[in-house]
């Protein structure tokens, strides 16, 4: 997965990774499994943070599937939604600039 702008501009960390993945594809729940693989990060690590993504609603969880929980961002929590704003704003911002260059 090449580098999005969310990712170079906030750094290229385990959190950072999941967040911009969750952000791009807003509208899908998935495992923690799927998750820490389409982020790139090792489920170690996911699960180092993921708690306090949960504890503080940014994700939540949608449904369970066997033995497995799928989550997705929370788009009705305030602070998910500017995420997702300034998301569009870097990427708007960004096109501008490569149009006027």
């Amino acid at each position: 997965m090449d580098k999005t702008i969310f990712a170079e501009i906030f750094g290229n960390t385990p959190i950072i990774k999941v967040l911009d993945f969750l952000i791009t594809f807003q509208l899908f729940d998935y495992p923690l499994t799927e998750i820490a693989k389409n982020s790139e990060v090792s489920y170690s690590s996911l699960q180092t943070f993921w708690d306090k993504l949960e504890r503080n609603k940014i994700v939540i969880k949608t449904r369970r599937v066997g033995k497995s929980d799928l989550f997705k961002l929370n788009t009705k929590n305030p602070a998910v939604l500017q995420l997702v704003k300034l998301d569009w704003n870097l990427i708007k911002g960004r096109e501008e600039k490569e149009i006027i260059v």
